[in-house]
């Protein structure tokens, strides 16, 4: 298992705010101003829980020049003075009639000025984690300043990772291998899928798991209608095909991959579909190298689908980023191309439809290298592992 230590350096927040103050720069961004659990992570290093409470917003504003400051909840000022920030200012929230929105706008007045713009998370597959009335009339009140989408200098920022963070991604990749290999062993039939499911989230946990904020448990004869909502009280029956996804995290790094089994030895049709998904995979890994771009990938993998006569699945696409996220930019898909460069990690998720309606996917993660794609997962075997084969 890798060999890596709880915690991230301060060199690490370092390097990013360097960048960030770079990128800013350049865009003409007097600051950012991040609230959601995942950029406030990204820039400060502070991790809780307590997220899951929507009562109370969080604000971390990162200067062009300078640290970050916290403008944050009393309830979170002790656990927020460990984290990269220069300082804190608090409210005691909840207070409805303005919860933090006035202390807000009285640092963000007081910032510098070069251009008077600061970038929120208001782009594609960002969000606000404060009331949109809230931001409404802070955008109202707030003298000489405009605020603008800064959700593509985020993502710039975020989409090439540290070593440290492979790191933490691959240590989650290894956790959840640990926990497929424990798993299968235990599988039966008329195992239910929230059974099921039950004893993977224990493995999980046992294996080193932090948390497991996705675990997706489907079955159906032969293969299976959707890959996203389950368990469910079904029992599994020879001539099944189980899949299970699984995002789990190990500070605050997911991984995300799939793993099938076959309960009972499986029909020819599920073994040809294995077969090409098996090699879908491989022709998606092969391409994943510096200066191709995401609609190579996704190619890639459908040729070899649709040169074996299926087709695949309406999801739209056949892979994604990954990160402090389940699912990150970029997506591998034909119609918008971003250029693959060192250090992305990404998942490699063909799927093909194996009869109308019905479906089987695969799923690894890999990270970009100049000498091409380095796997974090351990690979899947060739052939579907069966359940119950004696």
């Amino acid at each position: 298992m890798t060999d890596v230590a709880r915690g991230f350096p301060k060199a690490e927040y370092e390097d990013r705010l360097e960048r960030a103050h770079a990128a800013m720069t350049r865009d003409d961004l007097d600051a950012l101003v991040v609230t959601t659990p995942q950029n406030v992570r990204y820039f400060t290093g502070f991790a809780s829980t307590f997220w899951e409470s929507p009562t109370r917003p969080w604000f971390v504003i990162v200067p062009r020049g300078g640290m970050p400051w916290a403008v944050i909840p009393d309830i979170g000022a002790d656990g927020f003075r460990a984290a990269f920030v220069d300082d804190i200012a608090t409210w005691p929230a909840p207070q409805p009639d303005d919860d933090g929105i006035s202390l807000l706008q009285a640092q963000l007045e007081a910032l510098p000025r070069t251009s008077g713009r600061i970038g929120f998370e208001l782009g594609r597959e960002m969000s606000l984690r404060m009331p949109v009335l809230d931001f409404d009339q802070l955008r109202s009140d707030v003298r000489g300043l405009s605020f603008v989408d800064a959700s593509p200098l985020i993502w710039e920022l975020r989409l090439e990772k540290s070593e440290r963070e492979i790191a933490a991604i691959r240590r989650a990749c290894e956790i959840a291998g640990d926990a497929f290999e424990a798993l299968e062993p235990t599988l039966a039939v008329g195992q239910s899928e929230h059974e099921i499911a039950r004893t993977f989230r224990q493995m999980l946990h046992a294996c080193g798991a932090d948390q497991v904020p996705f675990l997706s448990v489907c079955s159906g004869a032969g293969s299976y209608r959707q890959i996203i909502v389950g368990p469910s009280e079904r029992t599994l029956e020879t001539g099944d095909v189980l899949f299970i996804d699984v995002g789990a995290t190990w500070e605050g790094y997911f991984c995300d991959f799939d793993r099938n089994f076959a309960f009972g030895t499986p029909s020819a049709a599920v073994m040809r579909a294995q077969e090409t998904l098996w090699q879908a995979t491989e022709a998606g890994i092969a391409a994943a190298r510096p200066g191709a771009t995401t609609a190579d990938l996704f190619a890639a993998m459908a040729e070899r689908i649709e040169a074996d006569g299926f087709d695949s699945p309406s999801t739209g696409r056949l892979g994604h980023g990954l990160g402090l996220q389940l699912t990150e930019p970029p997506s591998h898909m034909p119609d918008h191309p971003v250029v693959l460069r060192p250090n992305m990690v990404l998942t490699i998720e063909p799927g093909l439809e194996i009869a109308p309606g019905r479906m089987l996917v695969h799923e690894e993660n890999i990270v970009v290298r100049d000498g091409g794609a380095e796997l974090l997962t351990r690979r899947a075997p060739r052939e579907m592992p069966v359940v119950g084969a004696g």
